[in-house]
Parts: structure tokens; sequence; C-alpha cells
């Protein structure tokens, strides 16, 4: 009987044990080994290293995902090539070379050209290798992605970057194709990145394998998915964290902060948030001690409180590094669990520039790679957490590091050389806040946001800023092709210093920069491209940036600040709908236009317009229009500039329409044909944007913050000339409720032949949900609004 017993399982295992195996193939040729194994139907990991050598760890810090169990990969062998065959990707490896080449059907998607180990003969290193991998692309394939660069292009061919995390820029080794294809480097040392006329390589610093991941999405939407399916998908932010932020560097009492909140509720500038920046805790020598007692922050709670009660929510600067007397520092220090190299601040002494070094400051970088250290780290943190402060403003997560020397990256972390893992910094920082405050409690969301990031980093509840930007014309054209490569390679959240963080150079004898009219038109313009971001926030050093600071009520320049922020909290709902599409869908609220209109050449490398979700194209006028862009420098012409200026004057612009499209002009509602450039009337106060056709756009009443009141009253704008679609979510605006199913959708469809627009029975419930409400209901070219009652219990329309 135990005989029969144990026939009938072998019978039973290994077909199970051949499905599994069928989902990989190995190959050695020339001395190296060749591993290609199918995680899904539509990604593929491909493993080379030198024959003999130990291979790759299984353990990534990016990828979370194990190869799908229900999956059939067909391997064959013919011709001197092994093919793996899924249902959407066919891989080929060259039995001779080794090389691997990706088909779709026939078509060739990308091929591989080579592959190279060096080997490193000394140092902790040893035995690991300099790996370098060269692919083949077509002449004029375009590729995208690898990070926040700072150089104004959108378009990655033709390029060459050395990539280390840094203040400005950051790096994620995710490049994506216009054909549909996309690529994860998955290593974590310094590389260069390099398209030239020899092909497209990755070449890392140190690794023990050529180790990536191909994606097959078909569309930029579809290999941001997949690789969200691979590396974590985006938790929701907070509904509040949508609305308007104000920060300078820096408040210096808790009575400057408060003042602050109280101006915009007295004054009814909507605001939802106030950032703290650094030195609450006093000296530098206490850098970072993450709690309220640096002279002016004596009464911290009360602080906390004070902005709560306004209604309004605090964000705090906390640092990667820590004083040597804090107890931070003192904790992770007696552990060894703290870096030698030289970091920001550089001395004690914080009121005198240049660094005094011969007061140095002892600030020391912590090891963000050790598990023990990110938990001590989180421990002094929720000092913070305990007083009620609602969001994280990690900076220096690169982290800053000053005349860096090779020995350096010898230095030991708890995942190996600081050579083999120095661009995971920020992930591993990150991780450490976010999974420490999920274990706290569920009914705060995380709220992060951060210098830098990696590939991942779009699973712990943050978002990436771009540092410490210039403020200059120049610097915010570029944000805006660094925040849609950032956006393309799986994280989503991105936003930019309104106006600069350096804005000294419009300071100019007893005129500051916000009284400066060349500094008024560049401020004016950059907030007009930040209300599309994901994040809207006001910041930067040299001269606060508060609306009042720039004029006052009935002035041009003040009245187009208020303006861009009132817009915000009027498409609100459209945005916090966007999230949970980016949640829930993978999508992305900045969406570079060949996301969209691919088959358009010229949106290719179109670097000044977007779309902001599925529906509007944000077309941000970044050229001055009533100054001059070089910076005057002498103080009397600066005199006679504002004299002279008349903000107040009509300009034009021109603006391209992408092909595929009709648009209306969201301001004048005038309808235009894509596929061309159209000639705009253009005031301070209007950032160009426009509606494509087949739109449901839902616009709240300006609130003074995103949680005054629920959505009654909203008006639903319908751009016809297609049929569309477009569904509200709503939930309690905090909380992890949602992951348990707690929240709403309300679907709305437009059928334009019938000229109908269809409510939809709601679907799902969440505490405090309003469930009688008024839709005002407005087709574009229509001169009448129709009012709908909606319960939520049955499905209304209404006809034009």
């Amino acid at each position: 009987m135990r005989k029969k017993l144990l026939v009938l399982l072998l019978v039973l295992i290994v077909p199970l044990q051949a499905m599994v195996a069928a989902k990989s193939a190995t190959v050695v040729a020339q001395g190296t080994v060749c591993n290609v194994t199918f995680y899904a139907p539509d990604i593929v990991r491909v493993v080379k290293y030198p024959q003999g050598a130990k291979g790759p760890s299984e353990n990534s810090l990016v990828v979370t995902m194990a190869p799908l169990e229900n999956m059939k990969v067909n391997i064959t062998k013919q011709s001197g090539t092994t093919l793996l065959k899924s249902k959407k990707l066919t891989v080929a490896i060259d039995n001779a070379t080794g090389i691997v080449s990706f088909y779709d059907g026939s078509q060739v998607l990308l091929k591989e050209k080579g592959t190279t180990f060096e080997e490193r003969n000394s140092g902790p290193d040893k035995g690991a290798y300099r790996v370098t991998q060269v692919y083949e692309l077509d002449g004029d394939e375009p590729i995208y992605g690898l990070g926040t660069l700072q150089d104004g292009k959108l378009n990655r061919r033709g390029t060459q970057k050395f990539m280390e995390q840094s203040n400005l820029e950051d790096f994620q080794y995710v490049v994506q194709s216009l054909k549909g294809w996309g690529i994860y480097w998955d290593n974590y040392s310094r590389a260069d990145f390099k398209d030239d006329a020899s092909g497209m390589s990755f070449s890392a610093e140190v690794g023990d394998a050529s180790d990536y991941y191909f994606m097959y999405g078909g569309s930029a939407d579809g290999v941001n998915a997949l690789m969200r399916q691979l590396s974590g998908k985006v938790d929701m932010f907070p509904l509040w964290t949508y609305g308007f932020w104000q920060c300078r560097e820096r408040y210096k009492t808790e009575n400057e902060l408060l003042e602050v909140v109280d101006w915009h509720r007295k004054n009814n500038v909507p605001l939802d948030g106030i950032i703290q920046d650094w030195q609450y805790w006093g000296s530098n020598y206490t850098w970072n001690a993450m709690d309220f007692i640096g002279e002016g922050f004596r009464h911290g709670q009360m602080m906390v409180d004070s902005v709560h009660r306004m209604n309004a929510h605090l964000m705090i600067s906390i640092w990667a590094n820590f004083g040597p007397y804090t107890k931070g520092y003192r904790q992770l220090d007696e552990k060894g669990l703290l870096f030698d190299f030289e970091t920001w601040p550089q001395s004690g002494i914080s009121h005198i520039w240049p660094p005094r070094m011969d007061y140095p400051s002892g600030v020391r970088v912590y090891d963000a790679y050790s598990k023990e250290a990110r938990d001590i780290y989180w421990q002094n943190l929720k000092t913070l957490y305990d007083y009620g402060v609602d969001a994280w403003w990690m900076d220096s997560t690169d982290p800053d590091y000053f005349n860096s020397k090779d020995s350096d990256y010898d230095r030991m972390t708890g995942l190996g050389t600081w050579r083999r893992v120095r661009n995971a910094f920020p992930l591993c920082t990150v991780s450490g806040v976010y999974d420490n405050q999920r274990k706290e409690s569920d009914d705060k969301r995380v709220f992060i946001m951060t210098r830098s990031a990696f590939a991942g980093q779009q699973r712990y509840g943050s978002g990436l800023w771009s540092g410490d930007v210039a403020s200059t014309w120049d610097m915010l054209r570029k944000q805006i092709p660094a925040g849609l490569n950032y956006t393309m390679t799986g994280c989503p959240n991105f936003n930019t210093d309104i106006g600069g963080f350096f804005c000294g150079a419009y300071n100019r004898g007893r005129i500051s920069a916000p009284q400066n009219p060349q500094y008024q038109e560049l401020y004016v313009r950059w907030m007009q491209y930040g209300l599309f971001c994901p994040v809207f926030r006001s910041h930067g050093a040299d001269a606060p940036r508060e609306i009042y600071q720039f004029g006052k009520k009935g002035e041009p320049v003040f009245d187009a600040i208020e303006s861009a922020i009132r817009l915000r909290y009027r498409l609100i709902p459209y945005l916090y709908s966007t999230a949970w599409q980016v949640t829930s869908s993978d999508e992305s609220y900045l969406r570079a236009l060949v996301y969209d209109f691919p088959n358009d050449r010229k949106v290719w490398n179109m670097t000044d317009e977007f779309m902001f979700g599925r529906n509007i194209l944000a077309a941000p006028i970044v050229e001055p229009q009533y100054t001059a862009e070089e910076i005057i420098k002498d103080h009397k012409a600066v005199e006679r500039c504002k004299a002279e200026t008349d903000f107040n004057a009509g300009k034009t612009a021109e603006k391209y329409l992408p092909e595929g499209a009709t648009w209306y002009d969201f301001w004048t509602e005038q309808k235009h044909k894509g596929g061309q450039s159209v000639r705009l009337e253009t005031a301070l106060d209007r950032v160009p944007m426009f509606v494509r056709a087949g739109s449901i756009l839902p616009l709240a009443p300006v609130m003074q913050y995103a949680g005054e009141r629920q959505w009654d009253n909203l008006e639903i704008i319908v751009y016809p000339g297609a049929d569309a679609t477009f569904t509200l979510y709503e939930d309690e605006g905090d909380n992890y409720n949602y992951e348990k199913g707690q929240y709403s959708t309300i679907t709305f469809r437009w059928n334009d032949k019938a000229g109908k627009l269809s409510v939809g029975k709601r679907a799902g419930a969440f505490k405090g949900m309003l469930n009688k409400r008024t839709f005002n209901v407005r087709v574009v070219g229509k001169e009448h609004t129709k009012t709908v009652g909606y319960d939520g219990t049955k499905a209304v329309s209404v006809r034009f």
C-alpha cells in the first residue's frame, strides 16, 4: 500500500515540477551562464554571470514579485536557438553566443548586443565584477525614464550619464521605449548609462551578475503597470495632501509658522499644509534631534495642535544624519551604525558662511541598509509622530556626501560595501519610516516627501521633489521633462520647489525677490506649472514666498497666485479620482504626450506640455513674456523695470495640440482640431490648458482646505465630440480603510450621439459618506446648466 501511495505521489509531483521548470531556461555560451525566467507572460528576468561564479543574490531590494504559478511557457530548441514563448512574448537565446532577443510575434522588440564582466581583483568587493550590458535599438527609437535628470531632455537617445544619487538628480535604472517595452536593471551601485553608435548600455561599478527584467506593456502605461507589478503598488496619499502647501527656508519660530496659517484663514486664501524646515532642533551639534528643542520652538505640542485647530496639516523636515549631541547619534554610534564620510552640515556653526571647518559639526549619516538602524531612526522620529506631526519631509536622502574618496566606498554597510549599494540609500531610508509607521497605526496614511528616490520607492507612501533647484527660467523648463522621465520609471509622485530654491539673484537693493518683477513673473509661471504636480508646494531660500510677500489682493501678481491656488482646489475631485486610478489601475498624474499620442512624432521629445491625468492637457508658459530672462543685476535697472512692467497687459503664446484628439480651451471653451499649433491670447493669471473632447471634468466649489466640506454641488462639465467615461472616487480622506474596500465610486458616462449623460448607481460605501447630493451638469457649447438630484441608489440620466 505504501509503495502504491508513493508512486501516486510521484505521478502528481513530477508534472508540477515540470511546469515550474518550464518557466525558465539556462544556456552556457562562451563561458557565460545565461538564465531566462518568465515571472509573468509579459515580464522576463534575464541573469548572466561567468561560468563558475556564484551568480546573483536571490533577494532583491526592489523586486517584490515572485514568478506566477499558473502560467504556461513553451520551451523549444531549434536551429541553435532556445525559444521561450508565453501568450504575450517570445524570448530567444542564441545557444552559441548567449545573446537574448525579445519578440512580439515576429516583431523584434529589443536585442542584446553583448555582456562583459571585468573582475574586481582587490578590496572588499574582490571577486565581484564591473558589469556592462549592451542593447541594440532602432535608429530613431525614442527611450525615456532613468530618473530626474536636469538636462532639459525627454528622449534619452544619444545621451550619457554617470548615475549617482545627488541633491538635484536621482536614478531608478528603469528605461522604456516608444515600442512598448521597458527594462529594470537590478543593481544598486553607481553606474554609467550610455546611448551612442555602439548601443544602449548600463555599466555598473560592482555586481555579481548582469541582472535585469524585461517588461512588455505595449505602451507607457503598460510598462508602468508592469514595473509596479514587479516592485509594488502606489499607496493613496491622504486627501489633504492635494491642497496647497506653504514653506520657507525656514520658519525660525513657532509663531512665524502659525502666523502664516492664521493669515491664510483670515484672508480666505486656501491652504492645507505648512512645512517646518530644519533647525527647529537647535544647533548643528543637535542636528536632526527630531524634537522641538530649538530656541523659538519651546511649545512644540502647542504649535502642532494650533495648526490642526486651523484645519491645516504639518509636515516637518527630518534628515538621514544626526549631530553628535543627539540621542539618535549616541544610540547608533554604540552599535557602529554611523558612516564616517563628510556630510551636510560640515560646520557646527550654523550662522556663518562659508562653513567654519575649524568647528566641525561631527554630523554623521546613519546606516539605512541596517534594519536595526532603521528601527532606531524610527524610535527617535516617534517623538514627532506622537506630537501629531502629519507628514515627513525626508531631506538629504541621497545622502549629501562631500569630498568623497574611493576608499569610502569600501566601507561596509548592512548590505555589503557602500560601493555595492550606494544608489539604494533613499529606498532603504524611506522604507524604514513607512514600515514602522504602518506598524504604529492605520488611522493616518503615510505621507513622505523625499529628495531622492530609487526604483520601487512608489510602494512606500513617498514622493520625490527635485532638490535645491535654482530660480531661473531655464531650471523651470527643465523640471517638466525631469518629472515626466521620473514618472516613466513607475514612480508617479513628483514635485518641485515652486519658484526655485535659490532666488537670491533677484534680491537687489531695497527690492526683495518677491517685489522684483522678473522674479514675480517667474514665480507665477512656476506656480502655474506646480498646480499640475501631485504635490503643490511653494518653498525656497533667500526670500520668503508667502503670497502676501508679492503684493496684496487686487494687484496682478497677488491675484495671479491666488487664481492658481483656487484652480487647484476646484480640480481636487478630478485629482483625487486620478489618484485612485494611479493606485488601483497603475495610471500616472504627469503623462508625457507619448503616453496618449505615440503616433504623433512631434510629441516624442516635447518638453513643455503634458497630460495631467487622462483629460487635461497642461501647457504652462515657461518663457518670460513681461520681463527679460537674463537677470538684471543693477538695482537701479530693477527699479526701472518695476516702474515699466505692466502685468495687466495681454500677451500671446503658441501651443501645440497633439494629433489624434479634438481640444477645448479650458478658459474660452473654443474648440481646436489636434495636430496643429494654435496661438492663444494669454494673461498673467491664466495658465494655458486644454481638455480633450470626450471628457467629463468634475469641478468643486473653492474650499479653504480640501476636507472643508463634502463634494456636493459639484460642477460636472462634459466636453462633447466623443463618448466619455469618468469615475468619481471618494473615501474617508485619510487612514487605510480603502485597502479594506471602504470607498465609493460613481461612474459618469456621456453618449455623444444621444447627447445624454448617465450617472451610474454608486458602488461601495464608507463611513461618513454623503448619501444625497446635487450635480450641476453643463455641456460645453450649451448655455444652460441642468441640476441632477442623486442619492446613489439608482442610475439617473440627463439629456442635452
